[in-house]
């Protein structure tokens, strides 16, 4: 994905010189007919197992929502836990008329945080990850 998207946030965590985590964001489209609205989804997300419970997850989440939101990112979409993510705002897509693009994934787990309520009032749809990440989802 490095090499075919320009439009990446790549953080790492990194203690006593060693890289312990890693957070990605990158883009996603959602539209219904040709309305659009360009956000960025969330994944993956990942911390060394020895490194997990010590905050470096939640770290890597709020300084990339930060970034995004400083540079008027109106939307942040994400695939993951439900009872992780809303600490950080995400709420369930459904809830503003935007559905996976991913049949049979749950509801409760395809969330967003909006940057720009306006922005994504002009659209109800369906939200489109890169490609990169559809054997991924299809696979588990």
């Amino acid at each position: 994905m490095r090499q075919s998207c320009d439009t990446l946030l790549s953080l790492v965590a990194i203690v006593e010189g060693q890289v312990v985590g890693h957070i990605l964001f990158s883009p996603v489209t959602t539209l219904n007919g040709k309305d659009v609205v360009q956000g960025m989804g969330l994944g993956p997300l990942e911390v060394l197992p020895a490194f997990q419970l010590r905050g470096i997850g939640l770290k890597q989440v709020e300084t990339g929502l930060r970034i995004l939101g400083e540079h008027s990112i109106p939307i942040v979409a994400v695939l993951g836990h439900a009872e992780y993510y809303p600490r950080f705002g995400f709420e369930q897509a459904s809830l503003h008329g935007i559905l996976s693009q991913w049949q049979g994934v749950p509801d409760k787990a395809f969330m967003f945080v909006v940057n720009d309520a306006e922005a994504l009032h002009r659209v109800k749809g369906v939200a489109y990850f890169r490609t990169e990440f559809d054997a991924a989802v299809n696979n588990e």
